[in-house]
Parts: structure tokens; C-alpha cells; sequence
């Protein structure tokens, strides 16, 4: 067991945040904190990451235990350089290979020959601090630097980059980087997910799947958390519950849980009816009055069940058009965007809309998908190309940093001024159902919550009755319950819809369509994200036996080259610039592979030593032999790893 919180209460003044929270973290256990916004998560992890004081219960984990806390939203501060940066994760190893650096320098010196028992003394410490560097991964450091840093992005930043100079979402990124390489007993993540690509998401989900840790997350990525975790931790009206499970399993327990809690609690109300109807009737009458008030003490003394709470109120809205727009609703053409005289952002987008399509625009971060919806919605202008819309097409345009809504407005002066025909009473059932109610609607925009807002902004959206919906990332910043009801409001939209979103659980239950973008135009691909998946996979294994045809190809031709005319010399120059190319790519993928695989085994061999330090393993020679086995497998596959990664690296 990593961690153990029992009991644990936190009260803001008189207000009970948290109510008798309970949580295990055991090796190697992959366990999401879920609830919905305001639920406590975030304060409980403050808690166990000793930030933040309680007022209640007790938290157990053994003085050995290293614990890493990345806070939601919580940016890297430092001057140092990313390179600078990672590389003080290793202090404790610089300082040993500084420390072998000067004994080496000692044992070079020859007069240090002329007294053995020094020198052997200084031998035997050599080896001893050697062993200790080599044990603790002190010849992978810059290794697993690079394979982190490309996996989260930064695999094309160059190592002396001030992290001064890095965006708000980047120095997030990399603060999340730091903890990894940190590499602590127990993870302790506040949506880690944040500003990540799918690209990245995929590479952090398989990394922390092979981690060798605890690891305990707040995410509301459904998408995530089903690939990631074997435990769901739910907080809920101030207490917790326990599910066995990743969140689909845990969202099919719970509604089991609560339909079972439900029939019992009606068979005792009818068992209850019963006996309260025959005392009723046969309390007066002499010869069964006994019985009836045998039943009424029974009555008296039965344990009632408390009615089973149902869900949470939920956000209600639904999105309904003022009118039907033309067939043909989007046309695209050759767009571009640039800034300034550089060269582009994207070049050669092309795609249609048809009326009551849904299609997701995807891309890495940085490749201009947001930028490609404000030239859609009139906010920009492209540099090149052109957009045109059908006929009868009503806009409604979500942007995810709610950039139009006034921060000195009320939530329902925010509504009112732009709807103000409608009477007050409107407004504020409208509101309602959006979750603000009473006093609620009277709090300035400026201080609301990332949820509040994105709230605020979808109940603008649903009163514009719009045809076409353009949304902008819009799951962020919303709990799992508010994701799953705008789920199902786009669902019966009969509309057209195209956004953008890194959430893959709302990518495959809306997109009929995808939309890559990429700096020389758009790929389509028919289905969801799944769908989307499973054919680049397909085309990226065409594209592979193809360039290893080509290169047998050119191969078997090589001795024919000099022969040739200068024309074809020039296009067989040109195939085999091409076919370098390609090799070069493959080389890349292989050593960033190579590295990834390194990185892993490097864990799992940290792991299987861990394990044989405890008395039961040491303590049994065959549990031992299974470990020295193991062990030895992994070191020799991860030398051969190593081999092949020198190889390519010096090619």
C-alpha cells in the first residue's frame, strides 16, 4: 500500500466541502478521482499532497513513499532552460559521475600506484559508486530526457530554450515532463490531459500504463481514464465511493448499484404499506388485535432504508433552429492563413458541408484549427482562398476561450443584452436550466469557473437557433455529467456541425467525419475517431511495404545507374532522394521507438529490483530465482536496445 486516507473531512467556515472521504492507493494501482465540478477533487489531492491542512480523518503512507503533485493548470516557473531543467531531476546522479570523473583522474595518477592499500581502497569505492550510478539509471539520463520530451511535444524545441519564453499550456506540459522523469512512487495528477494533442494524449496514456508506480488522477477525459485506470474513486455530495473498474464499468455499477438499491427500498415501502394497512384494520377488533400489534412493534423496531438518491440535477438545454438552411451549407477552397511574410500556418484547405453533416476538424497543437474556424466565421480573414456559405445558413460559434462574454456583466445581463426581448422570467428559467439558479445569476462573469462559464456560453448558443454550429472545443472545462448532456443535445440537433476537440470519448460518439488538417491542406476520412484511427494505421502500413518494395527496387537497379541518360539520371536521382528521405523518417520513428522502449524497460527493471529488496522475495529461492530471471531478460533486451539505438543515432 502507497497511501491511505480515512475519514477525511474539510470545512470551508461552515460549509462541508469534503464529508468522510476514504481512499487506498496500492503499487502499481491506476485509480481516477471522479465528480462534477465543485465536487472536492481537487482540494483532496491538495490534501494528500500535503498542501493543503483538513479538518478530519488520517492519511497513512510509509515514510519511504515519494509522492509527485501536478496541480490542474500549474505551469513550469523557471529561468533555466528545458535541457537545464530535466537534467536537475538527475542531481544526485551529475553528482556521482562528477565524484567517478575526480576518482578516475586519481586512479590515472601514478603516484598514487606507489601505495597499494590506497589504491585498492580507491578501486573498491570506484566500483561501489560505479555500480550505484549504473543501478540508478545514471548512463539513460539524457535518454529518457529525450524520449519524454518528444513524447510530450517538445521533441523539435531546441534543448537551450528559456522555459520563460513557453506559453501558459506549454510550461503545463512541461511541468507534467519534470514529474515524470521525478518518476515518484505515487502520481498524483489534476488533469493532466489539459492542453495535450491526441497525439500526445496517446503517447501519456501508454506511458503511464507501463509506469512502474501508483498512479492517482483527476481527468474528465472518459476516453483516458477507460485506457488508463482499473479503479474509480467517486466523490458525491461530499463523500466517497468506491468501483472496481475503468469509467465505462464504473458508470454501469452505478447505475446497477442504484436500480437494485431502488427495488429493495420499494419492496420494504410495499412490505411497509402492508403491515401499517392490517394494524389499521385489525388493531380494534379482539381477536386479532395481538397480531396487530405484534406488527406494529415490528414496525417500530425495523430499519428503514432511506429513499436511494438519483443523479445529480443535471444541466437541461437542448439546441433547436429557428429554420432549415440550403443543402449545400459550407464550400472551402484552397485556404491559407499567414502571419506576416513567413511562410504560412496552413495552405490548401479544402472541404464541403453538406446540410445535417457532423464533422471534427483534428490536427496537432499549433496548426491552426482555431484560426481556420475564425476565417469560417468572418473574425479573419484568409490570406488566400476562399469560404463560402449556402443559403438561409445561421451561424452559432462557440470559442473556447469565451472570449465574448463581458467580464463586468451579471450571468443575466450577459443573456439579457443580447436577448432583450426576452422577459426577465425567461431568461432565468433559461438559466435554471443551465444550473444557475437564485442568487446564482447575480454573479459576475469575471468570477466564475471555467465550467460556469462554459455554461454561460452554451446558453447564449441554444437561444441563437442557429442551423450550423461551429464549436471550438467544446467539452473543456466541462465535468463528465455536463459533457454527457451536450452529447446528447448535439445528437438531436438537426443541424449541421463542425468542431474541434481533443476529447476522443466525444470525437467517436459525434463525428461522422474527419477532418485532418495539416500545413499543406485537409484529409478526410468517413467515421469517427476510431474509424479515423484504425485507417491511418492502414495507409501508414501501404506506405511502408511500398518504401520497402522501392528500396529492393532500387537496390536491384543500382548497377544499371551509371548507364543511364542524363534525362532519366536526373529522375532516378530524384527517386532515390525520395527513397533517402523515406529511410530517414523510418530511422527517426525507429530510434524515437528505440528510446520509448529504453525508457520502459528501464522502469520495469527499477520495478523487479524493488521487488527482491522485500523479505518475502529474497527470502524464497524460487520467488527469487523468477525475479533474477526476469531481471536478467529485461537487462539483455534493453542492451540490445541500446545497441541499435547507438547504431541508428550514428548513422
Amino acid at each position: 500500500m502507497l497511501l491511505q486516507a480515512t475519514g477525511i473531512t474539510k470545512l470551508y467556515g461552515i460549509t462541508s466541502v469534503l464529508d468522510g472521504i476514504n481512499l487506498q492507493v496500492n503499487e502499481k494501482e491506476r485509480v481516477g478521482l471522479v465528480g462534477v465540478n465543485g465536487a472536492g477533487k481537487s482540494t483532496f489531492l491538495q490534501i494528500l499532497a500535503g498542501e493543503m491542512s483538513y479538518d478530519g480523518g488520517q492519511i497513512h503512507k510509509s515514510k519511504e513513499t515519494t509522492i509527485g503533485y501536478l496541480a490542474q493548470n500549474s505551469g513550469l516557473q523557471s529561468e533555466r532552460s528545458i535541457h537545464e531543467e530535466m537534467l536537475a531531476v538527475f542531481a544526485p546522479l551529475i553528482e556521482a559521475e562528477a565524484e567517478l570523473r575526480r576518482m578516475e583522474e586519481q586512479i590515472a595518477d601514478p603516484r598514487l600506484a606507489e601505495d597499494p592499500k590506497r589504491y585498492e581502497e580507491l578501486l573498491a569505492r570506484y566500483a561501489h559508486r560505479s555500480d550505484w550510478f549504473k543501478d540508478h539509471g545514471g548512463y539513460e539520463m539524457n535518454t529518457r530526457i529525450r524520449s519524454v520530451l518528444h513524447g510530450m511535444g517538445f521533441g523539435d524545441f531546441a534543448p537551450d530554450t528559456p522555459i520563460s519564453t513557453l506559453s501558459g499550456g506549454q510550461k503545463t506540459r512541461l511541468a507534467l515532463a519534470r514529474i515524470l522523469l521525478q518518476a515518484p512512487d505515487l502520481l498524483l495528477l489534476d488533469e493532466p490531459t489539459n492542453h495535450l494533442d491526441i497525439e500526445t494524449l496517446t503517447w501519456l496514456e501508454d506511458y503511464l500504463r507501463g509506469y512502474a508506480g501508483g498512479i492517482l488522477v483527476v481527468s474528465h477525459d472518459r476516453y483516458f481514464l477507460d485506457r488508463l485506470v482499473t479503479t474509480i474513486v467517486e466523490i458525491e455530495r461530499h463523500q466517497s465511493r468506491r468501483y472496481t473498474g475503468n469509467y465505462t464499468r464504473y458508470m454501469e455499477l452505478k447505475a446497477a448499484e442504484y436500480e437494485i438499491r431502488m427495488k429493495q427500498y420499494d419492496k420494504q415501502q410495499d412490505e411497509i404499506s402492508r403491515m401499517e394497512d392490517f394494524v389499521q384494520r385489525n388493531l380494534v377488533r379482539a381477536s386479532t388485535t395481538k397480531r396487530a400489534q405484534s406488527r406494529r412493534k415490528a414496525l417500530e423496531k425495523m430499519d428503514r432504508l432511506d429513499r436511494p438518491m438519483g443523479d445529480l440535477k443535471k444541466a437541461n438545454f437542448s439546441f433547436e433552429p429557428d429554420f432549415m438552411s440550403g443543402k449545400e451549407v459550407l464550400q472551402v477552397r484552397d485556404a491559407a492563413v499567414s502571419f506576416g511574410e513567413g511562410e504560412p500556418l496552413f495552405r490548401g484547405a479544402s472541404f464541403e458541408l453538406r446540410r445535417g453533416e457532423t464533422a471534427a476538424l483534428i490536427g496537432p497543437n499549433g496548426i491552426g484549427k482555431s484560426t481556420l474556424l475564425q476565417c469560417l466565421t468572418g473574425s479573419r480573414e484568409p490570406s488566400a482562398g476562399s469560404v463560402n456559405w449556402g443559403t438561409k445558413v445561421k451561424i452559432g460559434y462557440y470559442d473556447q476561450e469565451q472570449t465574448r462574454l463581458n467580464p463586468r456583466n451579471t450571468v443575466l445581463e450577459e443573456l439579457w443584452s443580447e436577448y432583450p426581448m426576452l422577459e426577465e422570467a425567461r431568461i432565468r428559467t433559461i438559466l435554471g436550466n443551465f444550473l444557475f439558479s437564485g442568487e446564482d445569476v447575480l454573479k459576475r462573469v469575471s468570477s466564475l469557473s471555467g465550467g460556469e462559464k462554459a455554461r454561460v456560453a452554451l446558453s447564449k448558443l441554444m437561444l441563437r437557433g442557429a442551423n450550423m454550429l461551429i464549436l471550438d472545443e467544446p467539452t473543456n472545462h466541462l465535468d463528465l455529467v455536463s459533457r454527457e448532456v451536450l452529447e446528447a443535445a448535439l445528437i438531436d440537433f438537426e443541424g449541421t456541425l463542425l468542431f474541434i476537440s481533443h476529447d476522443r470519448y466525444f470525437l467517436n460518439k459525434m463525428a461522422e467525419r474527419v477532418l485532418e488538417l495539416h500545413p499543406v491542406g485537409i484529409d478526410p476520412y468517413l467515421g469517427n475517431y476510431d474509424d479515423y484511427v484504425e485507417k491511418k494505421q492502414e495507409l501508414e502500413d501501404i506506405a511502408k511495404e511500398a518504401a520497402g518494395q522501392a528500396s529492393a527496387a532500387v537496390a536491384k537497379n543500382a548497377g544499371k545507374d551509371a548507364a543511364i541518360t542524363p534525362e532519366k539520371g536526373t529522375a532516378t536521382s530524384f527517386e532515390a532522394d525520395k527513397q533517402a528521405k523515406r529511410e530517414e523518417r523510418s530511422r527517426q520513428r525507429r530510434i524515437a521507438e528505440l528510446e520509448e522502449n529504453i525508457a520502459s524497460l528501464e522502469e520495469e527493471i527499477s520495478a523487479i529490483e524493488v521487488e527482491m529488496a522485500k523479505p518475502e522475495v529474497y527470502q524464497d529461492y524460487m520467488a527469487l530465482q523468477e525475479h533474477e530471471q526476469a531481471l536478467k531478460d529485461k537487462k539483455e533486451r534493453l542492451s540490445q536496445h541500446f545497441s541499435e539505438w547507438e547504431i541508428l543515432a550514428d548513422e
